[in-house]
């Protein structure tokens, strides 16, 4: 009988040791990956800012836990929050200069730890393996 490989443990694997190496990295700025994210979203935004109720949709959590993210941002100076002037009822974010500071020093290590899991692979095995990723993911 021939033994199946399968891809998804070493998928699982890949991604437990590149999450435990980021969070390792981030627990010096006292971040999380979640909290990293939505920096990003931030910094990537129009003017640097969403409201709380995009921040839910893009990070794909909770209102409760969107509000709870911001609030550890903001009391870190990375973020903060106002009131629409038009409509009060909207909460908007947005990132400090702290917080892009912030955010350029996590990519730049994000790239860093990239480069280290593709260390073994050539260019050309780099853009096959991610074409395949791109692959495996639009498939689902």
């Amino acid at each position: 009988m021939e033994i199946r490989q399968e891809c998804g443990p070493l998928l699982k694997q890949i991604n437990d040791e590149m999450r435990k190496n980021a969070n390792n990295a981030l627990r010096t700025k006292d971040l999380t990956l979640t909290q990293l994210e939505a920096l990003i979203q931030l910094e990537q935004a129009p003017e640097g800012q969403h409201s709380l109720k995009e921040l839910e949709q893009i990070l794909h959590v909770a209102q409760s836990t969107a509000a709870g993210i911001m609030s550890r941002l903001e009391q870190k100076g990375y973020v903060e929050g106002f009131g629409d002037a038009g409509d009060r009822r909207i909460k908007l974010v947005r990132i400090t200069p702290a917080g892009v500071e912030c955010v350029r020093t996590a990519l730049h290590h994000r790239a860093e730890a990239e480069e280290r899991l593709l260390s073994g692979l050539t260019e050309a095995e780099r853009n096959i393996f991610y074409m395949l990723l791109q692959k495996v993911r639009n498939s689902l």
